[in-house]
């Protein structure tokens, strides 16, 4: 078949290198998986086809990862974020044809770099009891989610200001992306954007998602509490940067 073989052994064992070392780091981290992934995947995948895998493959390892956040943060008080979410995401939906190329890669870059400097210098001292974080929060999440598949960077700056403890920042990281996942995947469907293609990648990707989900939670298990944050930090700004600089020197216009 011609789309089989248009994945190719080289495409084919970059996806898998790329999804295996994202798995990890998402099981490690609580996030992360489209920040990794989405950038070099927009190389060479376009934008719809590449939120499509991408959010394929969020939800599968939401579902792999459940035994592990389940129960551990309450779900009725991140509500309203999700209703947000579910708001942002379908107008996110809308935006995402409109996104050139060139445009969808240096935004995933510039929002990965957006969470590393907040995580970097951002360090409340308390819990922020406030509800209207949470509101803002998932409103541009959601946007980022249906336009970019990249939910992360607001949620990630959300968890900070009322979860320090790994573990419970972790586990609502990944209860919120289960939700973006849901949301996401329905408002694909019902935009037209799902392809044959896209789920002949995610096919051929389980492997390394399995592999990497399986490593990831065993890091975090045995080094959670001592790397989380160091982890997390690299490797979103050494993303953002170079996705960033390509996009810019590629001849990007506004």
């Amino acid at each position: 078949m011609e789309i089989i073989a248009d994945v190719g052994p080289g495409r084919l064992l970059i996806i898998w290198l790329v999804v295996l070392l994202a798995s990890v780091l998402r099981a490690f981290t609580g996030f992360g998986f489209a920040l990794a992934a989405v950038p070099v995947f927009s190389l060479f995948i376009p934008p719809t086809e590449t939120v499509v895998l991408i959010v394929l493959m969020t939800l599968t390892l939401s579902l792999l990862s459940l035994p592990t956040y389940r129960g551990v943060v309450a779900v009725r008080p991140l509500v309203p974020l999700l209703v947000m979410l579910l708001i942002g995401t379908a107008l996110g939906a809308v935006l995402l044809p409109l996104i050139s190329v060139a445009q969808f890669q240096l935004w995933a870059g510039l929002s990965v770099i957006l969470a590393g400097v907040g995580l970097t210098f951002f360090q409340p001292s308390k819990r922020f009891d406030s509800p209207f974080p949470g509101w803002v929060a998932g409103l541009v999440a959601g946007l980022m989610n249906g336009a970019l598949a990249i939910p992360g960077p607001p949620l990630i700056i959300y968890t900070m200001l009322v979860e320090r403890e790994p573990r419970r920042g972790r586990a609502m990281l990944m209860t919120i992306l289960l939700g973006c996942s849901l949301l996401a995947l329905v408002a694909y469907v019902a935009a037209g954007f799902f392809q044959l293609q896209s789920v002949v990648y995610f096919l051929l990707s389980l492997p390394a998602l399995y592999a990497g989900n399986n490593l990831g939670n065993r890091l975090f298990l045995r080094h959670g509490d001592a790397l989380y944050r160091r982890i997390a930090l690299l490797t979103l700004l050494a993303i953002g940067l170079v996705t960033s600089l390509r996009a810019v020197l590629s001849g990007f216009t506004a």
